[in-house]
């Protein structure tokens, strides 16, 4: 479902290469860890330092990379639409390897990777599908998915992903809604399996560094995902 139907702020609408090309200079500046890294820190069914490579599909500026690589995790190796963000994951120095490719049909190779992950991404994507397949691809058989995404219910009440331009306008970058059965259909038709899944609220965590949102208080804001 696209986010129009549900849009309450109506900012200009821009592409996802225009959105984040534009946001990457502010982007870590904006995107609080609470949305998404904190939903990693609980997940109970891997063992971070015992995974060998990942592949980190939109991996953006490389928060989530550096954050595997302080988890103990051997090497990652990311992908990314966007020049400027995979500018600032290359200045990390934490990537063994960095591509500029569409996270459905990637140059990575396929039965590799102990786990892959995509966060943050999958409501710029009109269809699941290919998603969930390229993942698929990448994973060796015992391998995991890990998918962490911007809550449906959060964009259902009208919220889209959205930033301020260079010159101080906010912009709505296309994003579209995915219900959890969506993302069921996808998973299982790519042969994968659900082994967990944490939702992040907004809490007094998220109040005391976005006061603003107290009209929001304990609203689903993010969820995390780990396939097997």
């Amino acid at each position: 479902m696209e986010i129009r139907h549900f849009d309450r702020r109506r900012y200009p609408t821009v592409s996802v290469e225009t959105g984040y090309g534009e946001w990457a200079a502010t982007y870590e500046d904006t995107v609080l860890d609470l949305m998404d890294l904190r939903l990693l820190e609980r997940v109970q069914t891997l063992d971070w330092p015992q995974i060998a490579e990942v592949a980190d599909l939109a991996c953006g500026t490389g928060r989530v990379g550096a954050w595997l690589r302080e988890q103990g995790v051997a090497a990652v190796d990311g992908v990314d639409l966007t020049d400027e963000m995979l500018a600032l994951a290359r200045a990390k120095g934490i990537y063994r390897r960095l591509e500029q490719a569409d996270l459905a049909a990637t140059p990575l190779p396929a039965a590799h990777y102990d786990l892959v992950t995509a966060v943050l991404v999958d409501e710029h994507l009109a269809e699941l599908g290919p998603l969930y397949r390229e993942a698929a691809r990448l994973a060796h058989p015992s391998g995991r998915f890990v998918l962490v995404g911007y809550h449906p219910h959060f964009m259902l009440d009208g919220i889209p992903t959205h930033y301020n331009r260079t010159d101080g306008e906010p912009a709505t970058i296309a994003c579209y809604v995915h219900l959890f059965s969506d993302h069921v259909r996808a998973a299982q038709a790519a042969g994968w399996t659900l082994g967990e899944m944490h939702e992040g609220l907004i809490d007094d965590d998220w109040l005391a560094q976005k006061p603003k949102w107290a009209q929001h208080y304990l609203r689903p804001v993010s969820f995390a995902v780990v396939w097997t």
